[in-house]
């Protein structure tokens, strides 16, 4: 079985459920542990990721993210710090869905470091129910349930997220289908904190990223420290050519972020889907590892456009469709514009 780097207390749980379904001849496993908050997945026996919700956290993720190499690609903190790790940002964990300013709440920004006299001001997100578990050869499937509470206690917004886990040559696959609907009035004010994000590995970090002070959407600074970048080699690239840097507050249909650690070369693809509201999305994504897709943000990117302000009336729903490819090489961006292509024709 191959080592997966910086898998820390996780791996004993991921591992047994693994060697016990590796018997069975392998394929994509997801093995529900509700008892322990948390559902494993893993494929050929070797993990790939888990849905979690431990109590650290306000809201649920995956995490981590691995490779069909047994590469770990996110970073640690604040679940499993690793030395070396930038610490900014303890709201970053994993792979994640929210948003900084629904109704005036956020949702994106919150953790236990917020202040007590803050507090009312941030949202949670709370699972409520796995609705069911598949696996399967080459794909699993894990359909759960939740819901969007404000600081002041109110749900404004249910969520059913189906998540498909793909197995293929050389790269994993996510596809999350994510409905919300609106138990009151729910509007998503322009904001760049949003919506799809994940905090990836020191080494996919930008080699130019020099740190600085960054300002959430109420004003609240968070300075992310200067660091040793020797190692890192993150290079973003979008669908419209844009690279490195100048990716953040840029649209397109998809971006990927490319390094190395050692010989290894690992790619993360995430594809925005038509149907979503807001494509092509903003890409809020920064050289100190947030990779981020922000459809409903607008006037925040490009200050010569109106405001978004997404909107769902009580019962609306809305549905937004991401695909998140972990590949274990490099790409050429014909090889995306081609994986887009398909990924655009799939309803759900």
């Amino acid at each position: 079985m191959r080592s997966v780097v910086c898998m820390g207390v996780l791996m004993p749980a991921m591992m047994l459920g693994a060697q016990a379904y590796a018997a069975t001849g392998g394929g994509v496993k997801v093995a529900a542990d509700e008892a322990s908050r948390r559902v494993d997945i893993t494929i050929d026996g070797e993990p790939f990721t888990s849905y979690i919700w431990p109590t650290s956290l306000k809201k649920p993720v995956l995490y981590p993210l691995v490779d069909d190499e047994g590469v770990t690609v996110t970073r640690g903190f604040p679940l499993q710090p690793r030395p070396g790790e930038r610490v900014d940002h303890p709201h970053h964990a994993g792979l994640w869905f929210n948003y900084g300013n629904v109704n005036g709440f956020d949702f994106w920004n919150n953790s236990d470091a917020i202040k007590e006299e803050n507090r009312s001001k941030m949202g949670t997100i709370l699972e409520t129910k796995i609705v069911s578990t598949k696996s399967g050869p080459t794909r699993g499937e894990l359909v759960v349930e939740s819901v969007w509470v404000t600081g002041q206690g109110q749900r404004i917004l249910d969520e059913t997220t189906r998540y498909v886990f793909l197995k293929r040559a050389h790269e994993r696959v996510i596809d999350q289908v994510i409905t919300l609907k609106a138990l009151d009035r729910a509007v998503f004010n322009d904001d760049k904190e949003g919506l799809l994000g994940m905090r990836v590995a020191k080494w996919l970090e930008s080699p130019t990223e020099k740190g600085g002070v960054f300002m959430d959407a109420s004003g609240r600074p968070t300075k992310v420290a200067s660091a040793d970048t020797s190692d890192a080699t993150g290079v973003y690239l979008t669908s419209e050519g844009v690279k490195g840097d100048a990716v953040w507050g840029t649209r397109g249909k998809w971006c990927t972020l490319t390094g190395h650690t050692g010989d290894h070369t690992a790619t993360i693809a995430i594809f925005d889907h038509p149907k979503n509201p807001g494509y092509p999305t903003y890409w809020h994504a920064r050289g100190y590892g947030l990779f981020a897709a922000n459809p409903l943000g607008r006037s925040i990117f490009d200050a010569s456009q109106p405001p978004f302000n997404y909107t769902l009336d009580k019962g609306q729903t809305a549905v937004f469709r991401y695909r998140v490819a972990l590949i274990s090489h490099g790409v050429a961006a014909e090889e995306m514009d081609k994986e887009a292509e398909a990924f655009a024709k799939e309803d759900d």
